[in-house]
């Protein structure tokens, strides 16, 4: 058992016989009355996202979740195969834990898993990664970098919204969070 005190963002709390993940909290002591902890918990099986305040300094129980170094292999029907950068084990993540992160796994790609008795609960990408754009419509003359956006598919298959003026075959650097362009990547 730990107390509020002890909440941090990526601490995995078991409430009401489910695991939620801390995405964000704050300590909050108002001027008048006791201090209390707002926090923005998601779901691990489900992704729901839910706002949950405790009272400051009650009892939360914690859920023991080990964070492993992972490399994506290859994609297994609707399942995903990744092996522990450490022991070269390969564990087979279902499709529903991966979810979005789908959208941007490159083979070999390092990726965060987080496991719970065993089991894997989520998975962590980093904050960006490097794709190529596989097709996007043509620029035009006159398009400009500080013009609209279009439409572009990566390599993933994925679909983001990138300036007039990239064309097919640009790398790319996309946020993994939100699934935004981030730049251009010259090599």
């Amino acid at each position: 058992m730990a107390t509020t005190n002890d909440i941090k963002n990526g601490t995995v709390l078991k409430l009401e016989g489910n695991l939620w993940n801390v995405i964000e909290f704050q300590h909050v002591k108002p001027g008048k009355g006791g201090a209390f902890v707002r926090t923005k918990l998601r779901n691990v099986t489900s992704g729901k996202v839910v706002d949950k305040t405790f009272n400051a300094g009650a009892k939360v129980e914690t859920a023991t979740v080990d964070r492993s170094e992972y490399q994506y292999l290859y994609q297994d029907g609707a399942d995903y195969v990744f092996m522990d950068n450490k022991t070269y084990d390969q564990i087979t993540v279902p499709g529903e834990v991966v979810g979005d992160a789908a959208n941007f796994m490159l083979e070999n790609l390092n990726a965060t898993i987080a496991m719970y008795e065993g089991a894997p609960l989520y998975i962590e990408l980093p904050a960006s990664v490097v794709l190529e754009i596989t097709y996007t419509e043509p620029g035009l003359q006159g398009d400009r970098s500080t013009g609209g956006t279009k439409p572009a598919t990566v390599e993933t298959g994925y679909q983001i919204q990138v300036p007039l003026f990239l064309e097919q075959g640009t790398k790319v650097k996309v946020d993994t969070r939100t699934g935004d362009y981030l730049g251009r990547v010259n090599e």
